[in-house]
């Protein structure tokens, strides 16, 4: 599933993340890579607070729907 549709508070493993090289890339310097762990924080429009790596990323919808747990 998305993660746009996952809980708040609970831990998830990144099982994929597509959309375009540039943005595979640009998630990847966030700390977003398969296999790791992401955890919900809060929602607000759709845009997304996770906390990932010990740090709180903010992302938007768009980015958030390529990122498969």
């Amino acid at each position: 599933m998305p993660l746009t549709l996952a809980g708040t508070g609970v831990a998830l493993e990144i099982k994929k993340i597509g959309g375009s090289a540039e943005m595979r890339q640009h998630l990847s310097d966030l700390g977003f890579v398969v296999g790791g762990e992401v955890t919900v924080i809060s929602t607000s429009l759709g845009n997304v607070i996770v906390k990932i790596k010990d740090a709180r990323v903010a992302i938007s919808k768009e980015m958030a729907n390529k990122i498969m747990v």
